[in-house]
């Protein structure tokens, strides 16, 4: 009973959620999932970021700043930084969202089959009535 609710509340064209009640429960991605994602993408986004910043900055700090090891550092730390903190922050949102892309879109492929599936028994029902000599 419960499942003919589901697929009545769903867009027939798209498979949307039309209920608040089905935004929320079945189609996001559980808070520890997202949180998970959420961490792993900033490591990796700041990680990855940080490598890429002191291997691309320092050599040229290292061309337009004479001087010693540790002034080419304190000059080129903070745009890097600056740079991996942000890389981070993109990547701590993006890898959440696109899990609940994935997450959302699997569950309106499969909530799509089966509603088509079951309009086109609905169809064939419909036109084997239309078709009788009665």
């Amino acid at each position: 009973m419960e499942d003919t609710n589901r697929a009545c509340s769903r867009c027939r064209h798209c498979a949307g959620p039309l209920s608040k009640d089905m935004e929320t429960s079945s189609w996001t991605v559980a808070p520890l999932i997202r949180d998970s994602f959420s961490m792993i993408g900033s490591a990796v986004g700041g990680t990855a970021s940080a490598f890429y910043g002191f291997n691309h900055a320092m050599p040229i700090v290292r061309r337009w700043v004479k001087g010693p090891m540790w002034l080419h550092f304190l000059i080129g730390a903070p745009p890097v930084i600056v740079f991996s903190s942000a890389c981070a922050g993109l990547a701590g949102g993006a890898l959440p969202a696109f899990a609940q892309l994935v997450s959302s879109s699997y569950h309106a492929a499969m909530s799509s089959s089966s509603l088509a599936h079951s309009s086109s028994q609905d169809d064939n029902m419909h036109q084997t009535r239309s078709s009788s000599p009665l």
